[in-house]
C-alpha cells in the first residue's frame, strides 16, 4: 500500500483516521501557499519553494477559470471577515442584499479554506448517523467561522448549519421546515465540509457550501473548494461564475453524450437506489457514471460544465442549496429527481443537469426503478 494512503482503525463503534502527510499530498496544503490561475490553468505556489507545479487534475479548459485571479488561502483563526461590524443596507433592495451577502460568504470561505488546507486528512472525532457518515473537529471549526461571519454582518439572519442538527433524514427536514416558517426571511444554509469522507482520507475532492435564501427562494451561492483554488458563486438573476468568471452548462444534447456523477450513500438503501439508477443510465447508455464524494462540487460542475448531470435519492439542504442556484444561473436545471417539480430547499432527490438532456435523463431513472428514500414505498 501506499506510504502515503490514511490508516484506519476501529474500537468501541468508532473510526479513527490517522492524519495522512498532507506535505507530500498536494501543495495547497500549506496554510500559506497562494493559488494563480492564468489562461484556465491553476498554478501552484508554496513560499518555502517557490517553485510552480501545474495542476494534473484541471480536466477542463472549455471552460475558462479567468484572466489571472488569485486566491490566497486565509489564516485559520477563526475570526470572522475585517470590515464594519453590521452591513448597513441604505435602500433594502434584494440586489443590494445580494451583493453584500456575497461579499460576506466569500471571504468567510476563504477563511474556512485556509483551514481545511491545513488540516486536510483530519482524525475522525465521531460517527453520526452510521460509520459511513464521519465527522471531524475541522467540520465544526469551519462553521463556527462562517456563522460568526453571518452574525457579524447580518445579525437578523437565520442560520441553518450542517453540523447543528442531529443526524438523519427527519432531523434535518424538521430543523428546516421550522426556520421557513417561523424563521427570519433570510435563511443561510451551510455546509462547512462536504465531502468529510474525502476531506479525513486526504482526497482533496471536498468543499465549503454556503446558500442564502430569502423566503425560501434562494438568492445567493458560494462554493469554495480550497484544494483546486476555484470559488463557484451566484446571484439569482446574476449569472454563476468560477474564479469570477462566467461558468455555463455543458452543450450536451442527448443522455447518450451525457457524463453524469452520482453519490454513494450513507445510508444502505440509498446506496441501493444509486445503484439502480447507474445500471439504468449503462443501458441507456450515457458516456460515463462518476462518483465524486461531494454533492458540492458535482453541482458546481454541473454549472461549469464538466458534469452534463448529477443525482441522488437523498440530500440534506445544505448539500444543495448554493449547488441548485449555481446550476440556474449557468444556464441548467435542477428537479426532484422522481415527481420532475422544480427544485426547493425541501427536495431531498435531486437531478441537476445541463438541461437539454434533463427529461431523457429523469425518465431513464424513474424507469429503472429509482425512488426518494422519502418516498414511502421504500423501507430503510
Amino acid at each position: 500500500p501506499s506510504p502515503n494512503a490514511p490508516k484506519a482503525t476501529q474500537a468501541s463503534g468508532s473510526i479513527k483516521v490517522h492524519a495522512v502527510r498532507r506535505d507530500r499530498l498536494h501543495p495547497m496544503s500549506s496554510p500559506s501557499a497562494a493559488l494563480t490561475v492564468t489562461a484556465g490553468r491553476p498554478i501552484i505556489t508554496t513560499p518555502s519553494s517557490r517553485k510552480t507545479t501545474r495542476n494534473p487534475d484541471n480536466i477542463s479548459t472549455r471552460r475558462p477559470l479567468g484572466n489571472r485571479v488569485s486566491v490566497l488561502a486565509a489564516g485559520s483563526s477563526g475570526s470572522a471577515p475585517s470590515g464594519d461590524p453590521a452591513v448597513k443596507i441604505e435602500d433594502g433592495s434584494l440586489r443590494t442584499m445580494r451583493q453584500a451577502i456575497l461579499k460576506v460568504a466569500t471571504d468567510a470561505s476563504k477563511l474556512g479554506a485556509g483551514v481545511m488546507l491545513d488540516k486536510l486528512g483530519a482524525d475522525v472525532v465521531k460517527t453520526k448517523a452510521n460509520v459511513r457518515d464521519l465527522l471531524t473537529e475541522v467540520d465544526s471549526e469551519v462553521q463556527r467561522i462562517i456563522e460568526n461571519a453571518v452574525t457579524s454582518a447580518f445579525p437578523d439572519h437565520g442560520f441553518l448549519g450542517e453540523e447543528s442538527v442531529p443526524p438523519g433524514m427527519a432531523a434535518s427536514a424538521q430543523a428546516l421546515a421550522a426556520l421557513l416558517s417561523d424563521g427570519p426571511d433570510w435563511l443561510w444554509v451551510v455546509d462547512p465540509i462536504d465531502g468529510t469522507t474525502n476531506f479525513v482520507h486526504g482526497m482533496p475532492l471536498c468543499a465549503i457550501s454556503i446558500g442564502v435564501a430569502y423566503k425560501g427562494e434562494m438568492q445567493v451561492a458560494v462554493i469554495m473548494d480550497p484544494f483546486a483554488g476555484e470559488i463557484f458563486s451566484a446571484t439569482k438573476g446574476g449569472g454563476a461564475f468560477v474564479n469570477f468568471s462566467p461558468a455555463k452548462v455543458g452543450e450536451e444534447a442527448t443522455g447518450e453524450e451525457a457524463v453524469v456523477a452520482t453519490g454513494y450513500g450513507a445510508a444502505a438503501q440509498s446506496s441501493k437506489e444509486m445503484i439502480k439508477g447507474m445500471n439504468a443510465l449503462t443501458a441507456l447508455p450515457v458516456r460515463s457514471v462518476r462518483m465524486i464524494g461531494s454533492a458540492a462540487i458535482m453541482l458546481a460542475w454541473v454549472a461549469a460544465g464538466r458534469l452534463t448531470a448529477y443525482f441522488e435519492c437523498d440530500l440534506h439542504s445544505w448539500d444543495t442549496a448554493a449547488g441548485a442556484l449555481l446550476v440556474r444561473e449557468a444556464g441548467g436545471r435542477m428537479t426532484d429527481l422522481t415527481t420532475g417539480e422544480e427544485y426547493t430547499l425541501e427536495t431531498r432527490a435531486i437531478l441537476a443537469s445541463n438541461g437539454a438532456t434533463h427529461d431523457a435523463l429523469r425518465a431513464c431513472l424513474v424507469e429503472g426503478g429509482v425512488k426518494a428514500l422519502a418516498d414511502k414505498n421504500v423501507v430503510a
